[in-house]
């Protein structure tokens, strides 16, 4: 099923959104709990299920790199009592992975982007470099000296990490990649990894603390939570946005009605302030936007994520 066929304006059905009685909403996130994934979804299901006066639970089914939670998904009867809340890393699940058994895209129902926040280039005890200008040239010279920790194949910080790589003319830096952020960061502290292109708040306290240096975060702008780092962009390298979202899917089959209906409700969600201010904690800002607007943002995302990851020669494992 194409993309194009899901865009269809916002229906204003807020007046009638707690149709569906007693229903029970599986939320499932294909990841393990305490990340920003699971933070996340767990914020907006609650809100949701409590807008719509149903019961949505929240199921970590985690494994895979995603993909268990995800197929698990895929498979689901398109009722409106499964969905998916999950990252920009589903898009890429077949570019980095062997045998996944559905398509990121063909097999979902985009219904709700309701999050988003940026990397932060950060450096750890090896590099001394203390500007983006120094540590290029260091990398350069010697980039057999240095390493970048990557979370997760296909994530966004791998992405920006190759297109880091790539823009400056360094391909042949390794890149370490782990089993999630928390063990990747730690070796860029411990100094056995040189760099890691990080969510900004895991790294934030350490930036503060001075035990990693930021070289610049992958936004447009500055952030509200560290408006003292500057963007990449500002230190110098023209266009450099790579941003992490987050939202919800359901299965393919799953009514235009009842996407609209969970789209109007994350967007009233979205608008809360006190949602904004949650958010805040976790490095993200909230996304309010329309199916359409979704789709058309996977639709450009997905084509410069298989872009990089073909340039970068990543192989599926």
């Amino acid at each position: 099923m194409s993309l194009a066929r899901r865009a269809f304006p916002l229906l204003a059905l807020l007046p009638g959104i707690a149709a569906a009685q007693d229903t029970t909403v599986r939320v499932i996130v294909p990841y393990a709990p305490g990340g920003a994934i699971d933070a996340i979804g767990r914020l907006f299901a609650g809100r949701m299920g409590a807008l719509l006066n149903e019961t949505w639970v929240v199921e970590n089914r985690s494994g895979g790199n995603g993909r268990i939670g995800a197929e698990a998904v895929a498979r689901a009867a398109g009722d409106g009592r499964t969905l998916m809340f999950s990252a920009d890393i589903h898009l890429v699940a077949r570019q980095v992975m062997r045998d996944v058994p559905y398509d990121s895209i063909a097999d979902f129902a985009p219904v709700a982007r309701v999050a988003q926040g940026p990397l932060v280039l950060v450096g750890g005890p090896k590099v001394r470099a203390e500007t983006l200008p120094a540590l290029i040239a260091a990398m350069r010279e010697a980039p057999q000296s240095f390493e970048f920790a990557n979370s997760a194949l296909g994530a966004m910080g791998h992405l920006a990490t190759e297109s880091f790589k790539a823009r400056i003319g360094t391909p042949s830096v390794e890149t370490v990649t782990y089993r999630g952020t928390a063990p990747a960061l730690n070796d860029v502290l411990g100094g056995n990894v040189a760099l890691m292109m990080a969510p900004l708040l895991s790294v934030l306290q350490h930036v503060q603390t001075g035990r990693l240096r930021a070289f610049g975060i992958t936004a447009a702008t500055r952030s509200s939570v560290a408006p003292t780092i500057p963007t990449l962009i500002e230190a110098g390298l023209p266009d450099f946005v790579f941003i992490v979202w987050y939202g919800f899917w359901g299965p393919r089959a799953l009514p235009e009605t009842v996407v609209a209906r969970l789209n109007a409700t994350a967007q009233r969600i979205a608008a809360e302030p006190d949602v904004a201010r949650r958010l805040l904690d976790f490095g993200t800002e909230p996304v309010a936007e329309s199916p359409g607007d979704f789709i058309a943002h996977i639709a450009l995302e997905f084509a410069r994520s298989s872009g990089i990851i073909r340039a970068a020669n990543i192989q599926p494992e």
